[in-house]
């Protein structure tokens, strides 16, 4: 009898005949740790041969090969299953090519530290920091920075929903995840999509300003100075209206960023040169 799998990155889960949960409880037989997951999303039923998924009455519903589900759908080897933000890949496999697996809580990786459960392609745990090595092998054919951006864009993607409904909570910690893949990336010298990093930083700034805390825009100011990149100007824009005390916090970053800008030289786009004027700005305003 073939065996099958649910295979997310570089994580691979095992399914067995009969029900598997999946969902953000950790109850579920997977749990998966993204806030547009439900504690109880979908249901993978086995029975022989016959392998369908279910929605359980989520609010964000599950998609099959990109096209939302109703009732029971088939699973087909090499089907891809959209859940939250998340991407898994069903697949079917022969009784020798079993492995013996790591952990099997069902959470992509558990931290060593503190044991908080996070997805295993960030690298470095949310909570509290601690830097797990990455397996350079992925099962999915995401590979490289490829990978990464795919990740890093649906991060963008669910922390911009998360400040849209006012979740201060879980925008921050989608934040940490995504500043963690970014660190990690610039450390090993990868390359960025500016309209990534230029996305981050817009909802970097609109947590500072919710939570009335300048630390996210001390974060996305030192990234720029990395990059050498000129931060857009509704940016900045966001940046000044944090409160006086606050924005005193962030002199030293802008006043290092614009001495990596004025060193870089090279004439700028129109984008890049609103973003230097209003930069410049606030550099004054700061006294930077």
């Amino acid at each position: 009898m073939a065996r099958f799998r649910l295979r997310f990155l570089l994580q691979e889960f095992d399914l067995p005949q009969g029900e598997t949960i999946l969902g953000r409880s950790p109850e579920c037989h997977v749990s998966i740790e993204d806030p547009l997951v439900s504690r109880q999303h979908a249901r993978v039923t086995i029975l022989g041969d016959d392998v369908a998924i279910e929605d359980l009455g989520s609010r964000n519903g599950v998609r099959v090969n990109g096209a939302p589900i109703t009732g029971r759908h088939q699973l087909a080897d090499g089907d891809r299953l959209r859940i939250g933000t998340q991407e898994l890949v069903f697949s079917r496999v022969s009784s020798a090519a079993r492995e013996a697996s790591s952990k099997r809580t069902g959470f992509l990786r558990h931290c060593g530290q503190c044991n908080t459960p996070y997805p295993e392609e960030l690298g470095a745990c949310p909570s509290c920091g601690a830097v797990a090595p990455l397996d350079e092998e992925t099962m999915s054919g995401i590979v490289g920075e490829t990978k990464q951006s795919w990740t890093l864009q649906l991060l963008v993607e669910v922390l911009d929903k998360a400040l849209s409904v006012g979740r201060d909570v879980d925008a921050e910690r989608i934040l940490r995840r995504a500043t963690a893949s970014v660190d990690e990336r610039l450390d090993a010298g990868g390359a960025f999509d500016r309209r990534q990093i230029d996305a981050l930083a817009e909802g970097a700034a609109r947590l500072a300003l919710m939570q009335r805390d300048a630390r996210w825009c001390g974060w996305v100011l030192s990234t720029y100075a990395r990059l050498a990149w000129v931060p857009r100007a509704t940016f900045v824009a966001h940046a000044q209206g944090l409160p006086e005390a606050e924005g005193a916090a962030l002199r030293p970053a802008v006043a290092g960023l614009i001495a990596v800008l004025r060193d870089r030289g090279g004439t700028m786009m129109d984008d890049d040169l609103a973003g230097m004027l209003k930069l410049e700005a606030l550099g004054r305003e700061l006294g930077a």
